[in-house]
């Protein structure tokens, strides 16, 4: 049954109570049909979070056999590694239109499917083009799930988003250290065959997606009005006017290189400077996993600071005692750089803290975080890429950790302005 235009904008803003003499629709927001339904909805929420990065972190730890057995350049290697921030900033901006029109359950429902598809299929494709047609195929089902996932977190549970946000958080970060510890050693488990080791990820996407299409059949969301209710209290003057908006923006997408070069780059790094394959892989996923506390400390810690630029120098900080650390002995302190970049990764989660503080209305918010990830991520794409061309032109990974750790200096110049006490509304 259709949802009423007062049903779908208290859907898109789920703090606001029902009007006086109206019952919460049955079977999505009452008491009685939320405590039949949380279970499947945890689960399912679980599920698609684990989901959100193994297409990433499980190319990292195979990708020397994945590049020999391919005949993959280093230029094209770059190329897969970028491959992630171009589909989130591309296919992301399609998620809020496709979620209006078909509904964002049956939209991540859809997006678990193609990132099932992608992952087992991708090792079979026979040469590089089908290699990475059918990883961007796995990636826009992330994107467009990436986008949707804090939407639905809000709908089924609005007066638990907080410790949701959390579980789905932890999720994300132990889906990726889980891949990138896992697949290594799940490879030589099936005959060390690569091929099996990255394809059998997507069976944990095929399961999200069975659970997904029970929750969407089940009608546990309708029509996603929210991004148009939302934005009805946004300025109407451009976000681009914005200085704070533009500085966000360049910080989320500066950090966000660092995070995909460590992601994609980092196993190899610790490879080539004799590692075995299993160890480099949970070398990856002690990175990973660092940013889990960190991702509850810094929002909090951010809240109580009239100016968020200490922490994002400090962040930073830890970025160049890691990259210093691989220059000089990558063998010898690995898992003390890997802890160490760890940390400064987390800036991922300060700048969504960030996106958050920095504007006043919903509106604002949904403007900026638009603006911000999307800008951040097109900035995020030639950095892998670059990586991946000064390796195999230098024969080795020095000049490569040099950018790295310069981009730390951009990264606070634009993170402290974005870290100032001031909001995109006040600017426009």
């Amino acid at each position: 049954m259709a949802s009423t235009a007062d049903e779908d904008l208290r859907a898109a803003d789920t703090s606001a109570p029902a009007p006086a003499g109206q019952s919460a629709p049955a079977g999505r927001s009452g008491p009685a049909g939320r405590a039949r339904g949380v279970p499947l909805l945890v689960v399912g929420l679980v599920l698609a979070a684990l989901n959100l990065r193994p297409a990433v972190t499980s190319l990292g730890a195979l990708l020397k056999e994945v590049r020999a057995d391919l005949g993959m350049s280093g230029a094209v290697a770059g190329l897969l590694t970028s491959v992630p921030a171009f589909c989130f900033a591309v296919f992301g901006l399609a998620a809020p239109r496709l979620a209006r029109r078909f509904g964002p359950t049956a939209v991540v429902c859809a997006g678990m499917a193609a990132i099932a598809a992608g992952l087992a299929l991708r090792p079979y494709a026979g040469g590089v083009p089908g290699f990475l047609a059918l990883s961007v195929l796995a990636l826009a089902g992330i994107a467009v799930s990436n986008v949707l996932m804090p939407l639905v977190v809000r709908r089924w549970f609005p007066d638990r988003v907080g410790p949701m946000t959390g579980v789905y958080s932890m999720a994300i970060a132990a889906g990726a250290a889980g891949a990138s510890a896992v697949t290594v050693p799940l490879a030589d488990a099936m005959g060390h065959s690569w091929r099996l080791g990255l394809g059998s990820w997507g069976l944990l996407a095929a399961a999200a997606a069975l659970l997904w299409l029970v929750t969407a059949r089940r009608g546990r969301t309708d029509s996603a009005a929210a991004p148009a209710a939302a934005a009805q209290d946004a300025p109407r003057t451009s976000i681009t006017r914005s200085p704070t908006a533009w500085a966000l923006g360049v910080f989320f997408g500066i950090q966000a290189t660092g995070a995909y070069i460590v992601m994609g780059w980092m196993p190899a790094i610790f490879r080539d400077a004799g590692v075995s394959a299993s160890t480099a892989g949970l070398l990856s996923a002690v990175t990973m996993l660092t940013g889990i506390p960190l991702a509850f400390v810094l929002p909090r810690l951010a809240a109580r600071l009239p100016h968020q630029g200490a922490l994002v120098a400090a962040l930073a900080c830890f970025g160049l005692a890691g990259y210093a650390g691989l220059w000089l002995a990558p063998a010898g302190g690995a898992w003390a750089w890997a802890v160490l970049l760890g940390v400064s990764n987390s800036s991922f989660t300060l700048a969504l803290t960030l996106i958050g503080m920095r504007a006043r209305t919903g509106g604002g918010v949904v403007r900026l975080s638009a603006f911000a990830q999307s800008t951040g991520y097109l900035i995020s794409i030639p950095g892998p890429l670059l990586v991946g061309w000064l390796n195999e032109r230098t024969g080795g990974w020095d000049v490569p950790l040099a950018l790295m750790a310069a981009l730390m200096v951009p990264q606070i110049v634009a993170g402290v302005l974005a870290g100032r006490a001031r909001t995109v509304e006040d600017e426009l």
